[in-house]
């Protein structure tokens, strides 16, 4: 069982600088980032912000600068991967030795897998992770990058045929899972049905924006203001995806589907789930 902390998020987490108040949690007492920067050891430890996936590396890092500033986490530094040979830098690695957590951007997970999947970097991260307190979280692209079997991409209007959603190696640091995120908003029920159409020994979870798990111990806790979609195919009757061709419906029945929101609980050893009771919610909402 790994030791450290996986904190997979939907997308879109509140960053302190929204315009608009799209969220119901408050920023400082109950955003995600500051689950990451609680999980990570405090506003006294350090972070590395990876922004590789993303088109705008130079703004997405100031973003969580600025946001992991504001939480009063000060030890925040970037660094923008972009190749394997940056990957394998001793400047880089001696960051990521010296770190209690990264913070994988959203963008493109494939770029993720391309620079940093099977690097030095990417060792010491699977290392760090599966023997000590450390934690790796990630948003949208940063989430999905964290399975071992990946979405890497798809057309969310034709995922409900065979071979519309395409999968490749992600990163491994959670093999029980697959990940797909923005998922209410970008419609992606479809998508992730295929997954675990393709994969049936795994869980599918959803992640809508705003809203991420905290993985710790093989049990996960929603955070956030949204809701975590859970595909469990453990009691599939039947699954035709392996004999269809591509470009025909899927036929799965007996999917079993969990939705679940702050502060409700997973075991993926036994996928059972844990629904926070209305007093527990009763006591967070007044504290």
């Amino acid at each position: 069982m790994a030791k450290g902390t996986l904190i997979p998020i939907g997308g879109n987490e509140d960053k302190g600088i929204e315009k608009s108040e799209n969220y119901t949690l408050e920023f400082i007492n109950g955003g995600i980032l500051s689950h990451v920067v609680k999980e990570a050891g405090g506003t006294s430890s350090k972070i590395i912000v990876i922004p590789t996936a993303s088109s705008i590396q130079e703004e997405v890092g100031a973003n969580y600068l600025h946001a992991f500033h504001k939480l009063g986490c000060e030890n925040v530094k970037v660094l923008s991967i972009n190749s394997v040979e940056e990957a394998e830098s001793e400047e880089n690695i001696q960051a990521l030795k010296e770190c209690n957590g990264v913070m994988f951007s959203g963008g493109d997970q494939s770029r993720i897998v391309n620079f940093i999947g099977n690097t030095t970097f990417h060792n010491i991260l699977k290392d760090r992770y599966e023997n000590e307190e450390f934690v790796i979280a990630g948003t949208s692209a940063g989430a999905m990058c964290m399975s071992q079997e990946m979405i890497s991409g798809g057309n969310v209007t034709e995922s409900i045929v065979r071979g519309s959603t395409k999968f490749r190696e992600g990163m491994g640091f959670i093999p029980e899972l697959i990940i797909d995120t923005h998922f209410i908003k970008r419609g992606r029920f479809g998508r992730l049905a295929e997954a675990v159409a393709a994969f049936p020994k795994l869980i599918g979870l959803g992640l809508s924006e705003d809203t991420g798990v905290i993985i710790k111990n093989n049990v996960f806790t929603v955070i956030g203001s949204g809701m975590a979609i859970l595909f469990d195919p453990s009691w599939l009757t039947h699954n035709y995806r392996e004999i269809l061709e591509d470009n025909l419906p899927l036929s799965v029945t007996d999917l079993k589907v969990h939705i679940l929101s702050f502060g409700d609980k997973f075991d993926l050893k036994t996928r059972s789930t844990k629904i926070m009771t209305l007093e527990e919610y009763k006591e967070i909402k007044g504290s």
